[in-house]
């Protein structure tokens, strides 16, 4: 029974859903997918069998160790998921003190720190965290943890705007669900995780201090892909991303 889950368990991780491959040779007798074929795993069943959806319609299941086929490589795309920043500054009294309490600055005095906001999110980037990013710490054994090779957060200039940006690796496409589940892993990430500990440390701006947040418990807080970034923009007057 351990090498039998030993087995499954390999199988799910060397062939996660969507993994292209192209068939070679199917021991099937009765009618088996012709040679060359080629499709994208759908799903494992609890037999370790790699169900499939082949470009000629059928879904004939390839069975490790008796079926010969490839894997047909597919390239790493850059998917980034944007959303605002709430960007607070202490300036210093006459006393040279810093104020109690902090103003909220404006889209163009955020913009104008630009280099300093980024410096210092890179430099939360430790080294145990350079292969994966904050998908270290996602555990769960479904298409987002196996399709999703690193998540970073950087800023980045959108129109007229400074936004925080999740960026992230992909091996294959997400679905839809997926997209929605990676969304709510980085909101998770920008609100109780990598943000909240980036928020509280300050970024020195000459004599003043400014804290950045990913993430606010604002209404307009959202978390976008660039299309639906684009989209929104237009219906605010036209904004598109730089």
């Amino acid at each position: 029974m351990r090498d039998y889950q030993g087995l499954l368990k390999f199988v799910k991780e060397q062939y996660p859903p969507g993994t292209r491959i192209r068939l070679i040779e199917m021991q099937d007798p009765y009618a088996p997918v012709p040679p060359g074929t080629e499709g994208e795993v759908d799903f494992i069943d609890d037999a370790a069998q790699i169900h499939m959806k082949w470009s000629n319609g059928r879904s004939l299941a390839l069975i490790p160790g008796v079926d010969r086929f490839t894997v047909i490589p597919q390239h790493l795309q850059t998917l980034k998921l944007y959303m605002p920043l709430a960007v607070m500054q202490y300036e210093r009294d006459e006393l040279g003190s810093l104020e109690e309490y902090p103003s909220e600055l404006d889209q163009g005095t955020v913009l104008s720190y630009h280099d300093q906001i980024l410096a210092a999110i890179l430099k939360e980037r430790t080294p145990e965290k350079t292969e994966r990013g904050l998908m270290k710490y996602y555990h769960e054994d479904d298409g987002v943890g196996q399709k999703v090779k690193s998540l970073f957060f950087t800023v980045e200039q959108v129109g007229s705007k400074l936004m925080g940006v999740a960026e992230c690796r992909v091996q294959g496409d997400l679905g839809d669900a997926e997209l929605e589940q990676l969304k709510d892993y980085v909101s998770g990430q920008a609100s109780d995780g990598f943000g909240e500990g980036f928020e509280q440390h300050p970024i020195k701006v000459g004599s003043d201090e400014l804290y950045v947040s990913l993430w606010t418990a604002s209404k307009g807080w959202s978390i976008s892909t660039k299309d639906e970034l684009e989209a929104t923009g237009q219906q605010m007057g036209g904004m598109q991303l730089g």
